[in-house]
């Protein structure tokens, strides 16, 4: 029976790339490249004990690990558990840290082009280099992922990485928008202003251009860089120059703790009957109990249909967009990921819907992202009408990695496409009917007269009642 010691980074470029975290067990589950069979691997952490627990017979091919840049030999793991202390894991060095990075590029990015880069070259370059501080490697590894050309590929200090674990948990410190780069033009885009956040009541829109922050250029500026600008202390303000269609705007807006409650909720009247609205902002950690809680509610009040609103919905967790879509769809496929090789892994009903009333879901070109999941499964399943403009058209599947010193980054792995294959990055999805709103109109509705939000003064809400009243129950 074969033994080996390995330290963790060499044992994880020798097993899959993708890894599933398991929340119940805190064990990391990975699937072995190579098998016919679905192996797995578990990597349980203790202090700075790595332990492997194998539940199938899987001999490593030498031909796998000769693709290492440093190639390890290679053990055959039985079904035992086979532990690995190395505590100077903890204390990696700065070159050590730059190469943890580059590994999990080198493993798991969904392009395995690298987008046309020489991903061995990059190595070669930046570990020739001399660092004398984590800060140096930071700002090396920066650079490096830039060349992939990817906004959504991103390294995050350990401040910028609490900052990120703090917004998918429902409360985060700033003004309450989430940003981009626009892949074409390289300009910093507003994805979507959370609602009831700074940003939100001063005005800021979807695909509003950031050009300046604190009178500081954005032209070259990534998005961590953006996003450690704008952020800061609740109470202190900062300046945001903004192009929109044409025109500069200049907003001065002050910062807050924003505590996110994702789901708001009340029965409607209508000429069809009683009507259960629900408005989603945020897919954080407790979107989905607050949807389910929601349906529940409106449920025992016997409406006769919903309307989910997901308009200006940036998106959030993938597992809250699977999670919510299976509340509402009894059989089908949600989502299709495609990863480097091409192989499709998909998540589908699991027979549990919570209504099978009729649905109109409403969207615009704030809603992206996991919105973009949940509306167009329901869209292809015909399960819902969509109601409204096009979507932001984010179509990629990012993985969030923790790094030893507490940093991290988010690859992305994979794209998804929706049940019949549409590819919805840079495209979006088109509503079933369309009701488009001019900046006017926006500004008035969001803004100035938020109080007929879900009223029929809202022509998409409106619209959304008309169809509703059509389908048949």
């Amino acid at each position: 029976m074969g033994t080996v010691a390995l330290p963790l980074l060499q044992i994880e470029m020798a097993i899959a790339s993708r890894a599933r975290l398991d929340t119940a067990t805190g064990q990391q589950k990975v699937h072995i490249d190579g098998t016919k069979t679905d192996s797995e691997v578990n990597i349980v952490t203790q202090g700075d004990t790595y332990t492997l627990l194998t539940n199938t017979c899987h001999p490593l091919a030498s031909t796998q690990l000769a693709k290492l840049p440093q190639p390890i030999s290679a053990q055959s793991f039985k079904p035992n558990t086979q532990t690995v202390s190395n505590s100077t894991l903890l204390k990696r060095s700065p070159k050590e840290l730059i190469d943890e990075v580059w590994q999990i590029i080198y493993r798991q990015y969904v392009d395995s082009s690298f987008n046309r880069v020489n991903w061995q070259a990059v190595r070669r370059e930046y570990l020739n280099k001399s660092y004398s501080s984590n800060q140096e490697a930071y700002k090396s590894i920066r650079e490096m992922l830039k060349k992939l050309n990817d906004p959504y590929t991103r390294f995050m200090d350990p401040q910028e990485f609490k900052n990120l674990q703090t917004e998918t948990s429902g409360e985060l410190m700033g003004i309450g928008i989430q940003i981009g780069l626009d892949d074409k033009t390289k300009q910093l885009i507003v994805i979507a202003p959370i609602e009831d956040t700074p940003a939100f009541k001063v005005g800021i829109l979807a695909k509003d251009i950031i050009t300046n922050i604190n009178g500081k250029s954005t032209k070259g500026m990534d998005t961590d860089q953006a996003v450690s600008l704008i952020r800061g202390e609740p109470g202190t303000k900062v300046n945001l120059t903004i192009l929109r269609n044409g025109q500069k705007k200049q907003f001065t807006i002050t910062r807050a703790r924003i505590e996110i409650h994702p789901v708001e909720f009340s029965q409607k009247q209508s000429p069809a009957g009683k009507i259960g609205y629900i408005r989603l902002k945020q897919f954080s950690a407790n979107a989905a109990k607050e949807v389910r809680d929601a349906i529940k509610n409106l449920e025992s009040k016997q409406v006769t249909g919903y309307i989910l609103d997901l308009r200006n919905n940036p998106g959030g967790l993938f597992s809250s967009s699977v999670e919510i879509t299976r509340m509402w769809l009894n059989q089908g496929a949600i989502v299709s990921m495609i990863d480097r090789q091409g192989e499709v892994e998909r998540e589908v009903a699991n027979g549990r819907a919570l209504t099978n009333k009729p649905l109109v879901i409403l969207v615009d070109q704030g809603s992206a992202s996991a919105s973009e999941i949940v509306s167009g499964a329901l869209q292809d399943n015909k399960r819902a009408v969509l109601v409204g403009s096009k979507t932001f058209g984010k179509g990629l599947v990012q993985s969030v990695r923790s790094l030893d010193d507490g940093s991290g980054i988010t690859v992305t792995i994979a794209k998804y496409h929706t049940p019949s294959g549409r590819d919805i990055n840079k495209q979006g999805i088109n509503p079933d009917i369309a009701v488009n709103l001019n900046d006017k109109q926006l500004q008035n509705l969001w803004l100035q007269e938020r109080d007929k939000i879900a009223t029929l003064a809202d022509p998409q809400f409106a619209k959304a009642m008309q169809v509703l009243g059509s389908l048949k129950r």
